[in-house]
């Protein structure tokens, strides 16, 4: 398959797509529209043969802001109707289905901010807040009571598991199995077992 060519397309040219479901804030064009300014055009629009906008909408919507008069594009003479129509969802539903590497995204925006860079550029009216969880797993079971107050509700919840006295059996090979896998198991639930084995 031969690499797409990219050209220089007038803007007044381009055709939005009427039944395109992806919405685009003036927040979120004033965003693209300061990524273009910094960054430039990187990323071309795409078309159908007849100049129809197929993606980048949002781009040629910052782009009209900006008060360019040509856009990059490439068109995608080969798709069919059937084609067009559900690439115009899928280029933005694929791309909300990635997800970010907290502490590797955590690090970056340090390095940014450390490097003067305005993050305001990223995309985040306001950036992410990233906090240290608490390490649990390097806790003896008797210690368990001193970090009851850095838990949430949920955490609590999630670990306390009652089991049944014939559940027993079945939970200490879990424990066990789990223990000698290198996972730790919360001391609420070991201390709950012991004292259900006292009741056996």
């Amino acid at each position: 398959m031969n690499a797409p060519k990219i050209k220089s397309v007038n803007i007044d040219d381009l055709i939005p797509y009427a039944l395109n479901s992806r919405t685009h804030s003036e927040t979120q064009i004033n965003q693209i529209a300061a990524s273009i300014k910094e960054f430039g055009f990187t990323n071309p629009v795409l078309t159908d043969s007849e100049n129809g906008i197929i993606a980048g909408h949002g781009r040629v919507l910052a782009a009209q802001k900006l008060k360019l008069k040509q856009v990059p594009v490439i068109e995608l003479s080969h798709l069919t109707n059937a084609q067009k129509k559900a690439y115009v969802i899928a280029d933005n539903k694929l791309a909300l289905n990635s997800g970010w590497d907290d502490e590797l995204l955590k690090l970056e925006i340090e390095s940014l901010q450390e490097l003067e860079f305005d993050t305001d550029l990223l995309g985040w009216e306001v950036l992410p807040q990233f906090t240290e969880a608490p390490d649990y797993s390097i806790l003896d079971d008797e210690d368990v009571s001193d970090v009851m107050q850095d838990m949430t509700d949920g955490v609590k919840k999630a670990i306390q598991i009652e089991f049944k006295h014939e559940d027993y059996l079945e939970a200490a090979e879990l424990v066990k199995f789990w223990r000698e896998n290198g996972a730790y198991v919360g001391g609420m639930i070991f201390n709950f077992l012991k004292a259900e084995k006292n009741k056996l």
